[in-house]
């Protein structure tokens, strides 16, 4: 499991299982093998309810994002 955070508040936004990490690790960009954020916005999350993110993941973001634009998510082992 790994823990999600709002990078810029340190918002807890949730808990995400290892098979959903894997989608944002192979569907986000990474700038580094050290790197522990990503960057979402509306655009990425309609992508990723046209193939098929996981539900609850999907949920979970767009809580997060709210009426934002985009925003910087970071994550955590637990």
């Amino acid at each position: 499991m790994k823990r999600l955070y709002h990078k810029e508040t340190n918002e807890l936004l949730g808990f995400i299982t290892e098979e959903q990490f894997q989608f944002l690790a192979n569907h986000l960009e990474e700038e580094s093998l050290a790197d522990t954020d990503y960057y979402i916005n509306r655009e990425t999350l309609e992508l990723f309810a046209q193939i098929g993110a996981d539900p609850h993941l999907l949920a979970m973001l767009q809580r997060a994002l709210g009426e934002r634009k985009e925003m910087e998510i970071r994550w955590e082992p637990e």
